[in-house]
């Protein structure tokens, strides 16, 4: 999941639902509030824990972090250096990722296709919004993170990405970098705050309406791939906080026009190679996860 929500256009979200923690993640981060109430003001440390699925959280909460400072700069210099390869694997695990989630769905009805279609529209056009650029504060940072972790539990919706159009994906990982410890604390304390609401209303939203809400994540995710295309045609740039010249508009192209226009390799084997091993890559999270849950029965 970490490793996920460092590129922009990947959900964190995606990866615990293809992995089968989805559920038990929104259960544990939902409890936490109630469990707090009745039992850690108590001084009941032992049920408070168990309430609130604390060995869990916590070992999911440290391979995050983990990854997230162990691969943030690997990440990065593999989408400079390997752009098309590194989005083509993205491309084939989310749509892997949206025959899985299919799967889920306990009727299929028409009604469907209208969360469906409202997913895919509001992904989409999520994708194609211009980054802006903002003087990072306090505030910023802390507003930062509850709207960007509210787009990572979500499949689908990326909250890198959404770092990326509030201008704040390279300052936040500049933070990561350089260990400032202040705009990482504000940062976290708004990603809590965040995770803590929008947990209780995805979790209500499953019991309520299953379906229609797994039809909706679909759309997300297959509004996103637009984002993950990885043959690109940029339209206009802009300079980033370290004086770089970096894609500020860009539209999905052929690959055939991508090297038309760039008389660059559109790398189209390599690509779908890629593409083929992140959707094997669920196809065998999946396969785990079904012995897992037999060997368990």
């Amino acid at each position: 999941m970490g490793a996920a929500d460092i590129v922009p256009g990947v959900s964190g979200g995606t990866i615990a639902f293809i992995t089968g923690i989805y559920f038990r993640l929104l259960e544990a981060i939902s409890s936490v509030p109630e469990a707090v109430v009745r039992h850690l003001v108590r001084g009941q440390f032992r049920a408070f824990w168990d309430a609130c699925d604390g060995t869990f959280l916590v070992c999911l909460l440290a391979g995050i972090l983990t990854s997230i400072l162990t691969l943030a700069s690997v990440i990065g210099t593999a989408l400079e250096q390997y752009p098309i390869l590194v989005w083509s694997f993205f491309f084939g695990l989310i749509l892997a990722s949206v025959w899985h989630v299919s799967r889920q769905i306990r009727r299929v009805r028409p009604a469907l296709v209208v969360p469906l279609l409202a997913g895919t529209v509001l992904a989409w056009w999520i994708t194609t919004l211009t980054a802006s650029q903002v003087s990072p504060s306090p505030l910023i940072f802390f507003g930062a993170g509850a709207l960007a972790i509210c787009a990572m539990i979500l499949p689908g919706i990326s909250g890198s990405f959404i770092l990326v159009i509030l201008g704040m994906y390279a300052q936040v990982l500049n933070a990561i970098q350089s260990f400032e410890l202040l705009h990482l604390a504000l940062f976290a304390a708004g990603c809590l705050l965040g995770l803590l609401s929008i947990a209780r209303v995805i979790t209500w939203a499953f019991q309520h309406f299953h379906d229609g809400v797994l039809a909706l994540l679909i759309g997300f995710m297959i509004g996103a791939l637009n984002k993950v295309w990885p043959w690109k045609e940029t339209l206009s740039w802009r300079t980033n906080s370290s004086g770089e010249q970096v894609p500020l508009t860009e539209i999905s192209i052929s690959p055939f026009s991508f090297t038309e226009l760039g008389g660059q390799d559109s790398q189209i084997l390599a690509a779908l190679v890629c593409a083929a091993g992140g959707f094997i890559l669920v196809l065998l999270i999946e396969w785990g996860g079904q012995r897992r849950k037999r060997e368990a029965c």
